[in-house]
């Protein structure tokens, strides 16, 4: 069987065969709603080999054919793996060419045994990321025109994959920062409680993601966990990075995850932005001393930012992993009264927001990394179940979460209410890829795009 999806993408023909010649290309385009794991990237488009994980322990290896490689027009990868290979066939043809002015026509044949229907989402999805990143990284070299070095700490994280990858895709360089022995020139040895002098020589800038996860019950030893992952760590690569910058080139921003907990778990109807008040409660106290512990960077006159992340939407990972299946079967509702609200950011407009912090030297201190329209969570359950094509009618009672996650748990996180606007974003006019609940879980699941309102901040242009 054959199957086409063709697409006008506005950026030149080179820069668009490039992009998928630079690590990272295949992450960027892998849809977040199938159980599919990038184990390889092929070394080349030529003749590398690119291998991804399936369920059941296999494995799919898509093997490029040398003898039909003609850039910037053509690339050609046939699936090699015993055992799918003797079941399923796929030869897979990306052709580019010329569009109008500086666009480009991709288009992607594929030969293969494989249902039109879950293809046609799939390539859909594809060429809507690849058209989405390669408008952010034009948005950003009118910023920042130069390729950065960039260290990353928790780069094999939910997060920091998919960031590693669209900073890859985007011509920096990427140093990963790893508490293992390194495996590749781009990782560096990293300890923690006792980082190497040496760890950021050569590095423009600093993106520090690294901490232990917040779900689960807070008992006392999770909630040392929690601390523990996060202030000392910080500290340290503070100092590290201002010890760095007195007399050397190269480091000119220290960017840390933070997140909105440091608003408290319920602020009424209290509209949330970054010169508000923090709030009470352990996570706003841990937050505090997290952001707190950047101070030593600051106080070295490095720009130093902190990524005040809201609750980000990705099926691989957080909130939308554990609610899917069940809003999938049927059984989702709202939250007690669903009154909450929702203060929430797709996963690919997190990344374009920590792209922005290491190029933008009009970004510093706390940024809410929030969609521009957080939701109630009654209108987030109806939605994504709009989207999934399924009821939401069973409620989950207010004592749900409590039996889970405990009282403080369950009152930090899943009952939290909190209305924050991203305010230094939308003051410098950035873009925001999916800023409606709706657009972002249907790319998220690959389901068809509704008539929704442009695409922009309510500052500004694109």
């Amino acid at each position: 069987m054959g199957f086409t999806y063709s697409s006008v993408v506005h950026a030149e023909l080179d820069e668009v065969f490039a992009w998928h010649a630079r690590p990272g290309a295949i992450t960027r385009l892998s849809p977040p709603w199938q159980p599919v794991r990038v184990l390889a990237e092929a070394s080349s488009l030529r003749d590398g080999q690119a291998v991804l994980g399936l369920p059941g322990g296999l494995r799919w290896v898509a093997t490029h054919q040398p003898d039909l490689y003609d850039p910037p027009n053509v690339f050609v990868d046939v699936l090699e793996s015993f055992p799918l290979s003797a079941v399923l066939s796929w030869r897979h043809t990306h052709r580019f060419a010329p569009a109008g002015e500086r666009g480009t026509l991709v288009t992607d044949e594929v030969e293969t045994s494989f249902p039109e229907r879950a293809l046609r989402s799939m390539f859909a999805y594809r060429h809507r990321q690849l058209a989405d990143d390669l408008a952010a990284q034009a948005r950003a070299r009118v910023i920042h025109p130069e390729p950065l070095t960039v260290a990353v700490t928790g780069s094999s994280g939910l997060i920091g994959t998919a960031l590693t990858a669209l900073l890859t895709t985007s011509g920096h360089r990427v140093i990963r920062l790893v508490r293992r022995r390194p495996t590749d020139p781009a990782e560096r040895y990293w300890q923690p409680d006792d980082p190497a002098l040496d760890l950021l020589t050569g590095v423009d800038a600093v993106i520090h993601l690294a901490g232990a996860s917040i779900g689960g019950r807070f008992t006392p030893g999770r909630k040392r966990e929690i601390r523990d992952s996060r202030i000392g760590s910080t500290r340290r690569l503070a100092e590290l990075a201002a010890a760095t910058v007195p007399g050397g080139p190269g480091l000119r921003a220290f960017v840390s995850a933070s997140a909105i907990g440091i608003y408290g778990p319920d602020r009424g109807e209290e509209i949330l932005t970054e010169t508000s008040a923090r709030g009470e409660g352990f996570l706003a106290d841990v937050v505090a001393d997290w952001e707190d512990a950047t101070t030593p960077a600051a106080a070295a006159g490095l720009r130093t930012v902190q990524v005040r992340t809201g609750i980000v939407q990705t099926p691989r990972g957080g909130m939308l992993r554990l609610l899917s299946p069940l809003f999938a079967a049927g059984l989702g509702g709202r939250l007690g009264t669903g009154k909450q609200w929702l203060a929430w950011v797709g996963l690919d407009d997190l990344l374009d927001i920590y792209l922005r912090t290491i190029i933008d030297s009009g970004l510093s201190g706390p940024v809410n990394a929030v969609a521009p329209e957080p939701v109630r969570n009654i209108d987030y359950t109806r939605t994504l179940a709009s989207v999934l094509h399924r009821p939401a009618l069973l409620p989950v009672p207010a004592f749900g979460p409590r039996l889970l996650l405990g009282e403080e748990g369950a009152r930090e996180i899943a009952q939290a209410s909190q209305y924050v606007r991203p305010d230094q974003l939308l003051r410098q006019g950035h873009y925001f890829r999916q800023p409606h609940l709706e657009q972002a879980l249907r790319h998220l699941f690959g389901r068809e795009q509704t008539a929704l309102p442009p695409i922009r901040s309510a500052y500004g242009p694109e």
